[in-house]
């Protein structure tokens, strides 16, 4: 279970607060107005940002003093974090060890994760040599290596044409659910919320509600909702 007890976020002006759970293996959409605080709770949730009061658990356990790194969490940006530097595999590698210090295991699980996203025989290219897609393959590879049971997603293939993100949250979704995985998405296409989370979050006026079946929200959407969707 992902709890937010009593959790409230401030930065300047900005507050955010949230009272709710999430159960293991959920898929959830994080949905609201530009600027209500989408990226800032999932910040929080991995840690990047310290709550002003309030706790977040996982298991219920407090991740408080756990850092970044070592939360039980996988994150995704729009950008995939690849270093240009290294090839494909050395970039998914590091999602077993960041000093790339690997042994003859470890490179048969990044064999198996190149293969099931898709990218066998491309281990040896740089992020350039790779199409947009195939390099949303790459960071989705390192978070299936890492085997987190929390991913976080926060529109890591909003720059994909429609056919080719409607595949990477079919794949998404394929591997969350082998994995028992607790999924958060933040998304601006109310379309992939319907897709690949059962339930949604909005996040409006300051605060996070309670999780909602996706597709009623999305049929009868709150006047903030309303008024960001069109």
């Amino acid at each position: 279970m992902l709890t937010l007890d009593q959790l409230f976020l401030q930065q300047d002006d900005f507050t955010l607060e949230a009272h709710l759970s999430l159960a293991p293996g959920s898929r959830t959409a994080v949905i609201g107005p530009s600027g209500a605080g989408k990226s800032t709770l999932l910040s929080a949730i991995a840690g990047f940002l310290a709550p002003t009061r309030g706790r977040i658990l996982w298991q219920g356990a407090d991740l408080s003093p756990v850092p970044p790194g070592a939360r039980p969490l996988s994150i995704l940006f729009q950008d995939q974090n690849l270093f240009p530097h290294l090839t494909l595999a050395q970039n998914i590698g590091l999602g077993i060890s960041p000093s790339l210090r690997l042994t003859a295991a470890d490179r048969q699980r990044i064999a198996q994760a190149l293969e099931r996203t898709g990218l066998a025989g491309l281990e040896a290219r740089k992020p350039a040599q790779l199409s947009g897609g195939q390099q949303s393959r790459v960071a989705l590879a390192r978070a299936l290596l890492r085997a987190r049971p929390i991913l976080l997603l926060d529109e890591p293939f909003a720059a994909l044409g429609p056919a080719l993100k409607a595949e990477m949250l079919a794949l998404v979704a394929e591997l969350a659910d082998e994995q028992g995985t607790t999924l958060l998405m933040v998304s601006h296409d109310p379309q992939d919320a319907r897709v690949l989370t059962p339930q949604a979050v909005l996040v409006a006026e300051g605060r996070v509600a309670p999780p909602v079946p996706t597709g009623p929200l999305l049929d009868n959407p709150p006047p903030a909702l309303a008024a960001y969707l069109g």
